[in-house]
């Protein structure tokens, strides 16, 4: 399975610095860095549900996040998140 994994790690204090060089080590460990926050991943199911867990051991899901996209061509669009959240949701009404 190819996945993009994409992240944002608040680094106003130490602890956030330490968080986000976790969360870029434990990438690294499964794909490889295509932008600063961005990696792209090869991995069978059961590395990515290890990853998946690994992560959110490392963040402080009040105010870091973490976005899962899941590029097979055979699925339909499929996005996961980890922490907060921050997409907007063009599914709904939006009023301005």
């Amino acid at each position: 399975m190819y996945v993009l994994i994409t992240y944002d790690v608040n680094t106003e204090d130490s602890a956030g610095k330490r968080r986000l060089r976790k969360v870029a080590k434990a990438c690294v460990n499964y794909g490889h860095r295509v932008q600063n926050s961005v990696f792209e991943c090869e991995l069978s199911e059961a590395n990515l549900c290890i990853l998946i867990n690994e992560l959110k051991s490392i963040i402080n899901s009040s105010s870091d996040s973490i976005r899962i996209y899941h590029l097979n061509k055979n699925e339909t669009r499929r996005v996961e998140s980890i922490g907060v959240e921050t997409a907007i949701n063009f599914d709904t009404a939006m009023v301005v």
